[in-house]
């Protein structure tokens, strides 16, 4: 039997379930909770970057997004204060649309 020990999304025991499969689960703590979900923001970050297609590339964003929303509640705020924080940020700093790569700043 494979020992995963990894978060996983809400609907995956049912679906192991549905196939016939015998599964062990536990509810995290909450401090347990964000620990996994940095964990999982690391893996799911890691299989973006392998991805050769832009369809697989779309499907890992969707699942950083998804822990993203996920980490935003565990910190007490919710979706819509985070994107008025990453909108204030882009309109006074900008967002990275021009591709922009810094070479060096030269120092007085």
């Amino acid at each position: 039997m494979p020992i995963y020990n990894k978060l996983v999304r809400d609907r995956i025991p049912e679906i192991i379930e549905k196939a016939g499969k015998e599964l062990t689960t536990r509810i995290l703590a909450e401090e347990e909770y964000l620990s996994e979900v940095r964990k999982k923001m690391h893996e799911e970050l890691a299989e973006y970057e392998e991805a050769q297609t832009n369809e697989e590339s779309i499907e890992e964003l969707a699942d950083l997004l998804e822990l993203i929303y996920a980490a935003t509640k565990c910190h007490g705020s919710t979706i819509e204060q985070l994107e008025a924080i990453r909108a204030k940020k882009a309109e006074k700093r900008g967002g990275f649309n021009e591709r922009i790569y810094l070479l060096e700043v030269k120092d007085d």
